[in-house]
């Protein structure tokens, strides 16, 4: 019996080490949870706290028909894409020929990824409150890049504004396009969302 108890004892983790295997939520989600739930409650009227907008989805693509016929530079671009998300990127290809840009249906054209759960709000975080303040003579965000149906589209013309870009590494200065999804109705409650989290708009 004695024996027993000690091998339950082994196998049953001790209240230390549950927690400490317990994987912490990331700043922003968790930032989100506590405080923009509540103030945006509050905010936009509504009574249901599943009501408030929520982020869905960020999805990151990059254009590389100018690099489409060297392997070598596209699989680095990707690469890049690749760094700064934190997940591999989903290549892109023609979906029908075009002579006049030499474009053969099938053709590798681009890449994104699609970001949700922790690798969404961790690479939120890291473009408000890193790379969007190295961008040169920033002076915030446009408030026009809603699509009317609460979500937010904006772009990045040089991958170095993310830490995770070595310069002496790259081999050209690229860009990208970020859209970010969201479960608002309209555009004035994704934009109360972005504000609350930290996200720079012009003023008007």
């Amino acid at each position: 019996m004695k024996d027993e108890v000690t091998q339950v004892a082994k196998e049953t983790p001790t209240d230390s080490k549950t927690v400490a295997s317990k994987k912490a939520k990331p700043r922003l989600q968790d930032y989100y949870e506590s405080k923009v739930v509540s103030t945006l409650q509050k905010e936009l009227g509504y009574k249901n706290i599943n009501q408030v907008p929520r982020l869905d989805k960020i999805v990151i693509n990059a254009g590389l028909g100018d690099v489409k016929d060297n392997a070598k530079s596209f699989n680095m671009a990707v690469d890049e894409l690749g760094l700064i998300t934190g997940q591999k990127p989903l290549v892109t290809t023609a979906k029908k020929a075009v002579a006049n840009f030499k474009l053969r249906e099938g053709m590798k054209i681009g890449a994104k990824v699609t970001l949700r759960g922790d690798k969404m709000w961790e690479f939120m975080d890291r473009l408000i409150s890193i790379a969007l303040p190295r961008v040169r003579d920033f002076r915030g965000i446009s408030t026009k890049s809603f699509d009317g149906k609460g979500n937010y589209s904006m772009g990045i013309k040089e991958q170095l504004v993310f830490p995770e870009i070595d310069y002496d590494k790259i081999e050209k200065v690229r860009g990208f396009d970020i859209c970010i999804v969201t479960s608002a109705n309209t555009d004035d409650e994704a934009k109360a969302l972005l504000t609350a989290l930290g996200m720079p708009f012009k003023k008007a």
